[in-house]
């Protein structure tokens, strides 16, 4: 396995008309959730995932099941809780530029997630483990499995790449920067975007960021600072590496899962850091131009061919 991630997956309702959601008559469903999101674009780049989690002993829950699982990634530590609903969210697109999201994911069946759910064995067989600052927010037993799981990530040497994927609307502010910088401070890797990083340090000047968060803990950190691209921080150097030109934005929502993937495989790949942000970059920048979390997920060759011809409309 090249990595194991954990994490909630969401049943996913987006109107068919822009506008207020109230005026919305029929949805198309899907699936979303960072974690899975990130999943299916390793293996979309020919990588093994597995992915832990709860879904409810219900339809959607099922069928999300079989989503992820034909995206190829390994479900075999997914569970079925017959007591806990599987979770809803909806993406409201109120124009071009404006999309809100509401979740109802209170009580779900991966809010029920604990340290029981993690088979040391399971996660000691990967080359990376990620997690995302959505799952300790999600209730105290999430919180705790977190922990657990760093805890057997370093007792085996399995790497620990972490998105701090800030959600303010699960947790206070207050505790969500002690939980964050708690998280930072044991990981090997962290992908915050600017404005993470500005709400866990105070400071918004991209390279004292780099600074803090290296003083922090983690040994490499890659700050993503939108179109512009990233800055990836070592105490060896750093670097900002230009992000790529999208003519227009159909979707940001999975931009940053999407990053992660890519960055991730650049590394599982044995790319420098440098070419393996370049490919966080344009694995990014193509999610953005689809609709979905996780239709614009690229493919092995067509991110080789964005990257080297980012312009061409046509592949023939």
């Amino acid at each position: 396995m090249d990595i194991v991630t954990f994490g909630e997956t969401m049943v996913l309702f987006t109107p068919d008309t822009t506008g207020l959601m109230r005026y919305a008559n029929t949805y198309t469903r899907k699936f979303g959730g960072a974690e899975s999101n990130y999943a299916i674009g390793l293996t979309r780049l020919g990588h093994e995932a597995g992915w832990i989690s709860r879904v409810g002993n219900d339809e959607l829950g099922k069928a999300m099941l079989s989503f992820i699982r034909g995206e190829g990634v390994d479900v075999s530590q997914v569970k079925f809780d017959a007591t806990a609903p599987t979770g809803l969210y909806f993406k409201e697109l109120r124009s071009p530029t404006e999309v809100r999201v509401e979740y109802y994911r209170k009580g779900s069946a991966a809010s029920q997630m604990s340290k029981a759910d993690l088979i040391p064995e399971y996660i000691s067989k990967a080359k990376y483990l990620h997690i995302s600052g959505i799952t300790p927010a999600l209730s105290d037993s999430c919180y705790e499995m977190v922990l657990e799981a760093i805890k057997i990530a370093k007792e085996h040497s399995v790497q620990i790449i972490f998105d701090p994927n800030l959600r303010r609307k699960l947790w206070s502010e207050e505790k969500a920067r002690k939980v964050l910088l708690e998280i930072a401070a044991q990981v090997d890797i962290i992908l915050p975007g600017l404005d993470e990083g500005t709400f866990m340090f105070g400071e918004t000047d991209p390279e004292k960021l780099g600074e803090l968060f290296l003083q922090h803990g983690p040994s490499i950190v890659v700050l993503k600072v939108g179109a512009k691209g990233a800055h990836y921080f070592t105490k060896e150097e750093s670097k900002l590496v230009p992000g790529f030109e999208v003519k227009q934005v159909v979707d940001p929502i999975g931009a940053g899962d999407g990053f992660a993937a890519g960055f991730t495989s650049g590394l599982l790949n044995g790319f420098s850091i440098e070419k393996a942000v370049q490919r966080g970059n344009a694995v990014g920048a193509m999610v953005t131009m689809v609709s979905g979390d996780v239709e614009g997920l690229p493919e092995e060759d067509e991110v080789e061919r964005f990257i080297n011809a980012p312009t061409e409309d046509v592949s023939r």
